[in-house]
């Protein structure tokens, strides 16, 4: 399971150190609802291009799970103007590189260049947004690449397993519990028509989001992007992402998956969790901390403390929060418990190590170190324009604002001990959680 974790580092940072983010970042929408932030950084003259849809796997129509990234690897073939392939092999012979991603909430495409060549990329870019064409032997070839992805992703893979078994489990109702990558038995049918129904629809400049990141001008990019995407007609069929809300969880879901292939037993746990909300972000915030606590290292957190070294119960121990999503998140746990010891064994003392925090409350010292970690990383985090471009893109696309990315830093920066605690007792409820058990083969409890 990758987790993202915050380094230690030993820095002693005020708050007002922290540069303003404001100072380089501008932003506009054109006349046709196309969305445009430029980021300006001219240390290198190389330029960042992004565009991101307001539409991932949780848009999609009933029964075509997997649409959404179905789409994305068909964006890669041909338009009215470029051939099968063209795309990616004009950036790479310009000496840079291009890719695409999904998620539950949006898709993403982007190119990295030399700033010379922005007028080049946005050109294609601004191409594949309406003009996409595909043939029905594009659509055979890209369905079997993505069946095979999900063959080596997913199913040959336990703890991927395991985890689409219990997002599947913790949203009853919600398309959060739908894989990004989709069912098999639904992908088998995705059709062209389907593709390009789902393409004119969500694909157009009113449901986009353009970022310009790297050794531009806001005036250059207005220019190019009035030139490009300017004259591309919006989309008439857009309706409020308004997505089926989750019934009130009542009690406890319990999973286990027994694999042959799998190397590590071990038990994870999620529970449902608010998402950062517009101009109200402080209960994400202190999650965000709570995360770092409980699991954001191998060393001093709380689980590791516990677990590791006082009960020496588990080899690994972690959490997990990502509150960046338009609908309620989730808030996770993961244990590895050391050979001999059972996963109900290591699950309790799991639990127990909750338990005992909530009750000692958060240490001061573990806090402060944390804060420091976030407003280091958070520094760090400014030198590379990639990731500045992402960070707005994917804010953005969830209902975020320029403003609310700008005050991220200091909403962190706020949160106390108490706020920890409050959310902790609030979202760390077995009976809002799934449990799920991964075991090479059966075993007694």
């Amino acid at each position: 399971m990758p987790l993202r974790r915050l380094g230690f580092l030993c820095l002693n940072l005020s708050l007002a150190a922290l540069p303003a983010a404001a100072d380089t970042v501008s932003h506009f929408t054109l006349e046709n609802g196309l969305e445009v932030v430029v980021i300006e950084d001219h240390r290198a003259p190389a330029v960042t291009q992004m565009v991101w849809y307001r539409v991932g796997a949780a848009d999609e129509p009933p029964g075509k799970s997997g649409i959404a990234h179905f789409l994305e690897h068909l964006m890669f073939k041909g338009t009215d103007d470029l051939a099968n392939g063209e795309f990616s092999d004009t950036v790479e012979a310009q000496g840079g590189d291009d890719n695409a991603f999904t998620s539950w909430d949006y898709t993403a495409y982007f190119q990295r260049i030399a700033a010379d060549r922005l007028d080049l990329v946005m050109r294609m870019e601004a191409d594949r947004m309406r003009d996409l064409q595909m043939t029905a032997d594009d659509v055979t070839t890209e369905r079997a690449v993505i069946l095979e992805e999900r063959a080596q992703r997913t199913d040959s893979d336990p703890g991927a397993l395991l985890s689409e078994q219990m997002r599947a489990a913790q949203y009853l109702n919600h398309p959060y519990g739908i894989p990004i990558i989709g069912w098999r038995h639904e992908m088998e049918q995705l059709s062209q028509q389907d593709a390009l129904d789902f393409y004119r629809r969500y694909y157009a400049p009113n449901n986009a989001v353009l970022i310009v990141a790297g050794d531009v001008t806001p005036d250059q990019v207005r220019d190019l992007a009035e030139q490009h995407y300017g004259p591309l007609q919006p989309s008439t069929g857009l309706a409020e992402r308004v997505r089926p809300a989750e019934p009130p969880q009542l009690a406890e879901r319990r999973l286990t998956l027994v694999d042959a292939r799998a190397s590590d037993p071990y038990v994870t746990r999620t529970y449902m969790a608010p998402e950062r909300d517009s101009g109200d972000q402080a209960d994400a915030a202190a999650l965000t901390i709570l995360a770092e606590l409980l699991g954001g290292s191998g060393t001093t957190s709380v689980l590791a403390q516990k677990l590791t070294f006082e009960s020496q119960t588990a080899v690994y121990a972690s959490a997990f929060y990502d509150g960046t999503s338009l609908d309620d998140a989730t808030f996770g746990l993961y244990v590895i418990p050391l050979p001999g010891v059972s996963l109900a064994e290591a699950e309790a003392a799991m639990d127990a190590a909750i338990a005992a925090f909530l009750e000692e409350g958060v240490d001061p010292v573990a806090l402060d170190r944390i804060k420091t970690q976030i407003r280091a990383a958070d520094i760090y985090a400014r030198d590379n324009v990639d990731g500045l471009a992402r960070r707005y893109g994917e804010a953005l696309t969830v209902g975020l604002t320029i403003q609310d990315v700008q005050d991220w830093p200091r909403v962190l920066q706020a949160v106390t001990a108490d706020d920890v605690i409050r959310v902790a007792r609030t979202v760390l409820d077995r009976r809002r959680a799934v449990t799920g058990w991964l075991l090479p083969e059966e075993t007694k409890p």
